[in-house]
């Protein structure tokens, strides 16, 4: 064999070798999620956008409803929200946030503005949950309404719950419970009704709507689902 040949072809066979190692040797990216529920407080059906794609393709987000947590990419994002209807709806806002890898999330969306929503990080306290029981916390976004006191049956209570403000989560036994929701100081219910909560679950009840608000836009209370 020609030796100048050999030589070529040895030099070739050990760039291969060498191009072939630092190629698995690479280290890529890790591409890290967290957990975003976004939850529509408005009067309004939304649709929600990340970076420009829309998230909630199956179906439009309508009042109360909450689109349960959808893995997104962590860091800094940006959010936009549309009424649904017509493609030429514009934006109503733009909401860039910064969410924590491997996380949960919630977006409380209650007006038309960056604003009107509240973001919490929600710890779900699944380890310590027995089957036979529930959690449920409180979540103010009733922009009018001051602070509110909330009674779910005889055994859990929130007092003074400030507007734009979660509460932690509390257990009870779950089941069929009437709920009283009173501005603080008063002694007229604003909501009183009866929610049945699934034993095992996790809930967040939610104020929305304003208190001299009408059909959609009066003051209620929505229920979530966490877990």
């Amino acid at each position: 064999m020609n030796t100048r040949f050999l030589v070529l072809w040895v030099i070739t066979a050990m760039m291969v070798v060498f191009v072939s190692c630092k190629n698995n040797d690479e280290v890529f990216a890790k591409k890290v999620t967290t957990g975003l529920n976004i939850v529509n407080a408005t009067a309004d059906t939304l649709n929600f956008y990340l970076n420009g794609t829309r998230l909630n393709n199956t179906s439009s987000l309508f009042p109360a409803g909450q689109s349960y947590y959808l893995t997104v990419p962590a860091g800094v994002q940006n959010y936009s929200f549309k009424k649904a209807g017509p493609a030429v709806y514009n934006v109503l806002f733009n909401l860039p946030l910064k969410l924590l890898d491997s996380s949960l999330y919630s977006t409380y969306v209650y007006g038309e503005s960056a604003s009107e929503t509240l973001t919490t990080q929600d710890e779900l306290p699944i380890d310590t949950l027995h089957p036979d029981t529930t959690m449920v916390r409180f979540v103010n976004v009733s922009s009018d309404a001051g602070n509110l006191d909330v009674y779910i049956g005889s055994s859990v209570s929130f007092k003074s719950s400030v507007f734009k403000t979660s509460s932690a989560f509390v257990e009870f036994p779950g089941g069929a419970n009437e709920i009283k929701v009173f501005q603080s100081g008063s002694s007229i219910a604003k909501v009183d009704t009866t929610i049945t909560f699934q034993a095992g679950s996790i809930y967040t009840i939610f104020s929305k709507g304003l208190l001299n608000g009408k059909g959609n836009s009066a003051f209620n209370i929505g229920v979530a689902l966490n877990h």
